[in-house]
């Protein structure tokens, strides 16, 4: 959805946890706390405070830390 971004809680080169808070928005008169899917680096950030979004646009670039981070782990019974 389109916003504006109140709040950029990390910058390049940091490592976060998974649900960590990247980056505040204000969209549709809400806070919106948007989260580290994955613990990883964060390799960009593309806004600063005051911007304007759109739906769909990149707000930060994170990478895992972990090549296998990001796969389901194998069900074992």
């Amino acid at each position: 959805m389109p916003g504006h971004v109140l709040d950029v809680k990390v910058a390049p080169g940091a490592e976060v946890a998974a649900g960590a808070v990247l980056v505040v928005l204000e969209a549709m008169k809400m806070e919106h706390s948007l989260a580290a899917p994955w613990a990883g680096t964060v390799k960009s950030v593309s806004v600063k405070p005051g911007d304007r979004v759109e739906e769909g646009a990149d707000l930060v670039l994170l990478e895992p830390l972990e090549a296998d981070s990001l796969r389901q782990p194998d069900a074992q019974d």
